[in-house]
């Protein structure tokens, strides 16, 4: 995986972020979503690596990256701070202005990103998701039990952790393979990478951390941003699997309309896990939009 890529750690903004770096070009940044690390885009970043300096980062909490302790506010994993973090490694690479692909959590800490740092995201594209704040407020049973973990996850300390701590691997089956494709999408070596994360110490705590974050301080963020009228402004391409909660559940072009002054986007033939479900057809929608002028 990832060939031509190299693996390196950089502190930024307090903390270690680890990534993987590949390619020429305009910097692309891409985030990953939970409970998995950036190893999701290994059937894509070479292509996109023909095209861009790609930058494939852990989130601070999984991955390599650091995982600090959460805090009774979760500032530590604000979105904000998430995209301060993602921010800084961008800088620190010599990339003022860049383009970001992101999936899931890393799609929210990119939204983030979009409104906080605005002068220097060129274009994103968001993949199965709608905007925290539509989600939590739109919440049905449907939805509920669909991500049942979003309401796990937020309980206090030290519950979640220790059922995670408990049995990773289980933990990273029982929520990857709940999906419409259950485990069939995930390559051998990229499992062995995501169960190898999960169970390096701290993993949990950042987990539960970000998901904390986003059902209070984030929520707090976004209602500012909607109370002042800040929207993102840069294009933005959302996309979704036909076969997941997002399709079910939330119009997701009309909640991005809400937040976003442009706007595109579909659903794709598949279920939550774009990049490692259906690469080809990613690739195919994503690059073109990736690759335009702002």
């Amino acid at each position: 995986m990832f060939k031509g890529f190299e693996k390196h750690t950089r502190q930024v903004n307090g903390v270690d972020i680890a990534f993987r770096l590949g390619g020429s070009g305009p910097g692309l940044l891409l985030l990953h979503g939970h409970p998995q690390t950036h190893v999701i885009w290994h059937n894509v970043a070479a292509t996109l690596a023909q095209h861009f300096t790609v930058v494939a980062a852990d989130l601070r909490g999984y991955g390599d990256s650091a995982k600090p302790d959460d805090d009774p506010e979760h500032l530590n994993y604000a979105k904000r701070t998430m995209a301060n973090d993602m921010a800084a490694l961008m800088s620190a690479l010599g990339f003022e202005r860049f383009k970001v692909l992101a999936h899931d959590r890393g799609a929210r800490v990119a939204h983030r990103l979009g409104i906080d740092h605005a002068e220097r995201v060129e274009r994103m594209v968001l993949l199965d998701i709608a905007p925290t704040l539509a989600m939590y407020r739109g919440t049905t049973e449907a939805f509920a039990r669909a991500y049942w973990h979003w309401f796990f996850l937020i309980r206090p300390q030290p519950l979640p952790e220790m059922l995670i701590n408990s049995d990773p691997a289980q933990y990273l089956k029982s929520v990857m393979g709940a999906r419409s494709a259950g485990m069939a999408p995930f390559a051998s070596e990229a499992l062995a990478e995501y169960e190898r994360c999960l169970l390096l110490p701290g993993a949990a705590t950042g987990i539960c951390g970000d998901y904390r974050a986003s059902a209070s301080i984030d929520l707090i963020h976004d209602q500012a941003d909607i109370d002042a009228g800040v929207k993102l402004t840069c294009p933005l391409n959302v996309m979704w699997g036909v076969e997941g909660a997002i399709e079910a559940c939330f119009d997701a072009l009309a909640e991005w309309r809400k937040v976003a002054t442009q706007v595109e986007g579909k659903a794709l033939p598949c279920g939550h896990y774009i990049a490692e479900e259906i690469p080809d057809i990613l690739l195919d929608e994503a690059l073109p939009f990736l690759l335009e002028a702002r």
